[in-house]
């Protein structure tokens, strides 16, 4: 008989908060490597092979993986992926987000189920929440200068860009919508936001105080970066600091601030709930 039902290894403060929701549900939790909650009366496993001999469902972090070892924030020793997926046994479910699509496919083959956080539509909007709601208190907090009635410019408009040229428009920031994309910029203008064609991004660029990169490429090239105000704050929450040529805006001094993670930093206890249900949903636990 499993001695708990879930297993938390590594990850940021959205699995740390999922630990004491799943416990006032009356699930039993061992963790391994999570954030240390100040409330924390968690059972701690001495190595990664107790917390997973000791259970069926293995919950990890957003995401799963990071330069070849399963995430940890608070990370005290190194979990490779490769000794990670050695203790894994037979008909284990695995969570956790982005999961390579190698070890999802050993998974399959090994009779293993693998659930993807960010393959579930849901979730990811949940998460584009927490993620707008995060830039725009960096935003705030490394600039002195209110978001009202500034000129404002989001780059990109999927998931996360909606959602956030929406709160910032609740700010009442004048917003302009950034994309190559007709159909975006169409509803973008539709909704009553300015549009600009990332073609014309070289140009205009000068006229923005704040800068909001969703988009996962280097658009914030070297010559854009030279037509910036000098005062202007670049916030990229585009996956894998991609979104900017660095190089430049160290040399140019520009004020870029690279924010990945931001549900976690910000938003763990929201984020976590939406992650319980989804793990207990899959599961077929009670809620």
């Amino acid at each position: 008989m499993m001695r708990f039902d879930f297993a938390i290894i590594g990850g940021d403060k959205r699995t740390a908060y999922m630990v004491p929701i799943f416990m006032e549900k009356g699930y039993r939790v061992v963790c391994y490597q999570t954030v240390k909650l100040p409330y924390d009366k968690t059972y701690y496993a001495a190595s990664l092979k107790e917390a997973l001999d000791q259970t069926q469902v293995v919950v990890a972090g957003i995401p799963f993986v990071k330069n070849d070892c399963i995430f940890c924030e608070e990370q005290t020793a190194e979990i490779r992926i490769s000794d990670f997926q050695r203790c894994l046994r037979k008909h284990q479910k695995i969570f956790g987000g982005v999961i390579p699509e190698t070890f999802r496919r050993t998974c399959e083959e090994r009779e293993i189920g693998c659930y993807d956080f960010m393959k579930d539509e849901p979730l990811t909007l949940y998460n584009a929440i927490s993620t707008a709601e995060g830039a725009i208190l960096e935003a705030m907090l490394h600039k002195a200068c209110n978001l009202h009635q500034s000129q404002t410019l989001v780059l990109g408009y999927g998931r996360c860009g909606k959602v956030l040229a929406d709160k910032l428009k609740g700010l009442s920031a004048c917003v302009t919508v950034c994309s190559n994309n007709e159909q975006e910029l169409a509803l973008a203008c539709a909704l009553g936001f300015d549009t600009l064609h990332l073609s014309r991004l070289v140009k205009c660029i000068g006229r923005f105080t704040y800068i909001f990169n969703t988009i996962p490429a280097c658009v914030l090239t070297k010559p854009c970066l030279a037509n910036l105000r000098r005062n202007t704050i670049v916030i990229d929450i585009a996956s894998n600091q991609i979104g900017a040529d660095y190089e430049a805006a160290k040399l140019m001094n520009t004020h870029i601030r690279f924010c990945p993670g931001l549900p976690g930093k910000y938003a763990g206890e929201s984020c976590a709930a939406h992650l319980v249900d989804y793990v207990l949903k899959c599961c077929g636990r009670k809620k």
